[in-house]
C-alpha cells in the first residue's frame, strides 16, 4: 500500500559553501565529511534524491578568499562566532549593473537524480561503515547528475572537488 510521504530537503554545504560560492568552471561542495544526512535517513528509512544547480554561483561576484587567505581567515571567525557566513560579494543595482546587493540576471537550471533508497534501520544497527557506503553512492550519483548536464551549461570542462569543513 503506498501512503502519502513527506520530503525534506537539507542544504549540505550550507555556510561553509556559501564562502567558495563564485563564477568558476570548479564546484566546490562541501560534503566530503557531512555524513549526518545519511544517518538519518536510514533511521528513516528514507530515500537520498541528488538535486544539482547550475547558475546559482553566477549570481553575484565574491571577494576572492582562497583558503589560508587572510579574509578567508576573518570570515570564518564571523561565521563561528555568528553562526552564519559572510561572503563579501557585489552583484547589481536597481537602475544600474555596476554595483549593488541584487542577484545578477542569470538562469538557475535544476536537475533531480535518480533516488537512492535506503533501509531503514534502528538507531544501533547503524554502523559507520554503512553510512560510508550509501555516502560514497549519493556524492557519485552527484557527480555523475553533474557530468550529465554540465555540457548544456556551456560547462563541459567543468569539475566537482568535495572537500571537508576544515579545507
Amino acid at each position: 500500500e503506498k501512503s502519502a510521504g513527506n520530503s525534506i530537503i537539507l542544504v549540505l554545504g550550507g555556510a561553509k559553501e556559501s564562502l567558495d560560492a563564485r563564477p568558476s568552471n570548479e564546484y566546490i561542495l562541501t560534503l566530503k565529511n557531512r555524513k549526518g544526512f545519511v544517518k538519518i535517513g536510514l533511521a528513516n528509512g528514507a530515500s537520498l534524491v541528488p538535486v544539482f544547480s547550475f547558475g546559482e554561483n553566477d549570481l553575484y561576484d565574491q571577494v576572492p578568499n582562497p583558503q589560508g587567505s587572510k579574509i578567508r581567515k576573518i570570515q570564518i571567525k564571523l561565521q563561528k562566532h555568528l553562526g552564519f557566513a559572510t561572503p563579501f560579494f557585489k552583484g547589481r543595482g536597481i537602475f544600474q549593473y555596476a554595483v549593488g546587493f541584487l542577484p545578477n540576471r542569470h538562469a538557475i537550471d535544476t536537475y533531480v537524480g535518480e533516488p537512492i533508497h535506503l533501509p531503514r534501520l534502528a538507531r544501533d544497527k547503524i554502523t559507520p561503515e554503512i553510512i560510508d557506503k550509501y555516502h560514497g553512492e549519493y556524492m557519485e550519483a552527484l557527480k555523475r547528475l553533474f557530468d550529465t548536464y554540465k555540457g548544456k551549461h556551456g560547462n563541459a570542462n567543468a569539475t566537482i572537488r568535495y572537500v571537508n569543513d576544515d579545507e
